[in-house]
């Protein structure tokens, strides 16, 4: 009797277990690319509304806190919204940090200097910092939700109901001097995000070609500064006596 070696069955190509294609998306360049740029363009959205807002104070207390009211009486939907900006946050953070560290990997050593291999350089200090600014920034976040937020709840009246007085919490802020320096510091880091990430966002998801990159990439830089100019208006306002 002659034995026979039969080979391994190999099993149908079918029968492999497939990643997902939400997964395969997530892991893939294109698609970090595309989930900074959005949640990052999400992240600018929110920030002028946010900054909108704080300008209330300006008008008057009363138009503040009636802003806040109006902000917090929407229930679920601002509870959800809540949860959903934290989930933006958390995973453009994320996906940050991953694409820094595989070009990190990539380039362990780095560059001595930094040259554009055709056309107009983008690299700046800003491109180079977005990690450092980024984390940052992030951590400023969850203080500055723990300080406003979360922070002392005073009462004021308000077409005669009992309304928390977050205008009096601000201003109460605002009025110590290293608070107000910190914060300009903070703000400063946000221009420097704001000025390669925004111009940076729009690259990503395509909306960008090499005739108006020059443009957006100035624009970029406007941005951010007017951001965070509009958010420095009232601290510094408010040291100075202009509002109370």
């Amino acid at each position: 009797m002659t034995n026979t070696l039969k080979a391994p069955e190999q099993k149908p190509e079918s029968s492999k277990t497939a990643a997902s294609p939400l997964l395969t998306f997530y892991r893939s360049s294109i698609g970090k690319k595309l989930i900074t740029g959005f949640t990052g363009l999400a992240l600018v959205t929110f920030v002028l509304v946010h900054m909108a807002g704080n300008l209330l104070l300006f008008v008057g207390r009363d138009a503040y806190n009636a802003y806040a009211l109006l902000v917090s009486n929407f229930g679920v939907v601002y509870y959800a919204f809540e949860l959903a900006l934290t989930a933006i946050v958390l995973l453009h953070a994320w996906v940050g940090i991953e694409i820094f560290w595989r070009r990190r990997q990539a380039r362990p050593e780095g560059y001595s200097t930094y040259q554009s291999a055709g056309g107009n350089s983008y690299q700046t200090l800003s491109s180079r910092t977005m990690i450092i600014t980024g984390l940052v920034l992030a951590v400023f976040w969850v203080t500055h939700l723990m300080t406003f937020r979360f922070g002392t709840h005073y009462t004021t009246e308000l077409g005669g109901d009992t309304v928390r007085d977050l205008a009096r919490l601000v201003i109460e802020k605002f009025q110590a001097l290293p608070y107000v320096v910190g914060y300009t510091v903070i703000l400063g880091l946000l221009a420097s995000h704001l000025r390669h990430g925004f111009w940076s966002a729009l690259q990503s998801i395509g909306l960008l070609d090499r005739g108006i990159r020059p443009l957006a990439y100035g624009t970029s830089a406007v941005v951010g500064a007017g951001i965070a100019a509009g958010f420095l208006l009232l601290p510094w306002a408010i040291y100075l006596g202009l509002v109370s």
